[in-house]
């Protein structure tokens, strides 16, 4: 399936790794990384991050962030390094991706006087949605998100979750709030698969 939508991708670690901050912008080299790379608190990030092998299938290492909401002082260095970054950047809304963008989306939006936008999945918002279907590495799944969500053409908005891999949810994201005439400033995580370089792509890099 072809990927129609661009914007540039943080994220706070990279998974299995030391942490660092890294970004690029989507279907280019990775950016140098931001000035914050020596910041003691990505550390602490990471290591309180668990690898459970073989969830929820074998095979894949699934990256467990309820350690880290376990321990409030960890929980709270990462969404204030979110909040330093975009505190300033006139955003207007941030979008978070169920389940786990719902975790650090609302106190990033409140942080910075934004609101906040969910995306879920099908059926579970109530009233008039618009849905962008994407493709999984096995099989495809959608996200919604209420009519009127976007008040206002070019609204400044920032998309959260925790993990970015292969960059198709991400990439759905982007593409419905755009379909509502939002302005995608960015795409941020907690964690970066190393693997993919972040993981986001152009939209020729999926043909």
């Amino acid at each position: 399936m072809g990927e129609e939508a661009s914007c540039d991708a943080v994220s706070l670690t990279e998974a299995g790794t030391n942490a660092k901050p890294v970004g690029k912008e989507v279907g280019r080299e990775p950016a140098a990384a931001p000035a914050a790379a020596a910041d003691p608190r990505l550390q602490g990030i990471s290591d309180a991050i668990r690898v459970v092998p073989h969830f929820p299938k074998q095979g894949i290492m699934f990256n467990d962030i309820t350690t880290l909401l376990l321990r409030p002082r960890v929980f709270k260095d990462a969404v204030d390094l979110f909040v330093e970054r975009y505190r300033g950047m006139g955003i207007d809304a941030v979008a978070g991706i169920e389940a786990r963008g719902f975790v650090f989306g609302p106190a990033i939006a409140l942080a910075i006087g934004a609101k906040f936008i969910p995306l879920r999945k099908p059926r579970k918002l109530p009233g008039e949605v618009i849905s962008e279907k994407y493709v999984l590495e096995y099989g495809t799944d959608c996200l919604e998100m209420r009519v009127g969500a976007i008040e206002r053409s070019g609204e400044r908005v920032l998309v959260i979750d925790d993990l970015v891999a292969t960059g198709g949810t991400l990439c759905a994201a982007i593409r419905l709030l755009e379909r509502a005439g939002a302005d995608v400033v960015e795409c941020a995580c907690v964690i970066g698969l190393p693997k993919f370089k972040l993981g986001i792509r152009r939209h020729d890099d999926y043909t």
